[in-house]
């Protein structure tokens, strides 16, 4: 079986980030438009900016995404790191991919001096809560949003 290798996204990404983005809307039963899509991913490829992507790798073959934020804290002086996004394909499942897309995070966060990664899931995604029980500490809270135009 051949290994897992996860790397940053690049420019001649998109072809093989967007079936996967589209597999990640699918599951969360969202359609994100096309000009927030194009949007997000030149945010990726935008040095400036907070936000970051990186893609599993098996071969040739995009088998995962992630998506991180950067944002200021009032309770430390480091950055905290929102996991914003992650989706294993089915042909990367079983492997260790989840895991090592969380960890490509964390290894970025510490690079970055971040004091925290934290992210949401969704109550029923069962499956991947196994997986984050073991990677992470459940904080306890409850989200609580307002949408805005």
């Amino acid at each position: 079986m051949q290994a897992v290798e996860i790397k940053a996204v690049e420019n001649k990404d998109f072809d093989i980030w967007l079936p996967l983005w589209k597999g990640y809307q699918r599951f969360y039963a969202v359609d994100i438009p096309e000009i927030v899509t194009r949007q997000t991913w030149m945010r990726f490829l935008d040095p400036v900016e907070p936000m970051h992507a990186a893609l599993a790798m098996i071969g040739e073959r995009a088998v995962g995404l992630v998506h991180s934020i950067y944002h200021r804290s009032g309770w430390t002086t480091g950055d905290y790191c929102y996991l914003q996004d992650l989706f294993v394909a089915a042909d990367g499942r079983g492997r260790g991919t989840g895991r090592a897309l969380i960890e490509h995070v964390y290894a970025d966060a510490k690079r970055r001096g971040a004091s925290r990664v934290y992210w949401l899931t969704h109550e029923s995604n069962h499956d991947a809560r196994q997986l984050y029980d073991r990677v992470a500490d459940r904080s306890g809270f409850i989200q609580y949003r307002k949408a805005i135009a």
